[in-house]
C-alpha cells in the first residue's frame, strides 16, 4: 500500500514512517509524487483542514487513472494528512488552527517557541494548562473518507528545554500531563506512545490492519 501525506514537515514525516513502521506501506512525499503547490488551510477545524488537504491530494494523484482501475483500488494511492497544534487555557485556546503561523507567516521554531513564551509571560504555574489537538484524514483511491483524532493533556514549561525536532518547535515547552518532562526530552518511541499525534496514527494503525482486504 502506498500512501502520499500531504505535508513538506519533514519532522512529521519521521514521525509517520516511524509509526507505520511495521505495516506493510509505503509513505511518500509530496515532492516525491509531483507536487509541489502549497495545499490551502481554509477550515474552522484541525479536522476540516485535514480532510481538505486529504481530499486535495487524492484528487491529484489519482486523477489520471480510469475509474475501472480507481474503483478496483489495484492501483490508485491513498492520500493521508493531518492538522494539529496547541491550544492553551490562558490564551482563550490560542494559538489552534494558527499554531504554525501565529508569529509570522515562515515564522521560524525558534520565533515560534519565543512568541508563545512571550504570550504566556505572567501566567502563573497552575494556570499554565495546555492540550495538543491532532485530526488525521485518510482518503481512499475511490474517495472514500475517513477521520482519526488524538488528544494530549498537559502544561507549557517557562522555557524551552530539549532537542528541537525541526517544524515541531512546541515539543520544546510542552509537558503532557503525568511527566516532568518536555517532549523534546523525550525519545521518539517515548513521545509517540503518548502524543496527540500519536494517539490518532494509533487508530489509524488499527484501521489499516483491520482493513487490509480495502488494499
Amino acid at each position: 500500500m502506498e500512501i502520499v501525506f500531504a505535508t513538506r514537515n519533514i519532522g512529521k514525516i519521521t514521525e509517520m514512517k516511524a509509526l507505520l513502521a511495521d505495516l506493510d506501506v509505503r509513505v511518500l512525499s509530496l515532492d516525491e509524487v509531483g507536487i509541489f503547490e502549497e495545499i490551502e488551510e481554509d477550515g474552522e477545524t484541525f479536522e476540516e483542514n485535514a480532510l481538505g488537504k486529504a481530499k486535495f491530494v487524492a484528487q491529484k494523484i489519482n486523477r489520471s487513472l480510469s475509474l475501472t482501475v480507481i474503483a478496483s483500488q489495484l492501483f490508485g494511492k491513498w492520500a493521508i494528512a493531518d492538522d494539529s497544534g496547541i491550544c492553551i487555557k490562558a490564551l482563550g485556546n490560542a494559538p489552534g488552527i494558527l499554531t504554525a503561523r501565529w508569529a509570522g507567516e515562515d515564522a521560524s521554531d525558534e520565533k515560534l517557541v519565543e512568541h508563545t513564551l512571550r504570550q504566556m509571560k505572567g501566567v502563573l504555574e497552575g494556570e499554565r494548562q495546555a492540550y495538543f489537538e491532532s485530526a488525521i484524514a485518510l482518503v481512499s483511491p475511490d474517495g472514500k473518507e475517513y477521520v482519526f483524532q488524538g488528544r494530549v493533556d498537559g502544561v507549557v514549561a517557562k522555557e524551552p528545554r530539549g532537542v528541537n525536532r525541526s517544524k515541531l518547535p512546541y515539543d520544546l515547552i510542552f509537558i503532557p500531563e503525568g511527566e516532568t518532562r518536555t517532549f523534546a526530552e523525550m525519545s521518539d518511541v517515548e513521545k509517540n506512545s503518548m502524543s496527540h499525534r500519536g494517539r490518532a496514527f494509533e487508530k489509524l494503525r488499527e484501521f489499516l490492519k483491520k482493513s487490509s482486504s480495502l488494499f
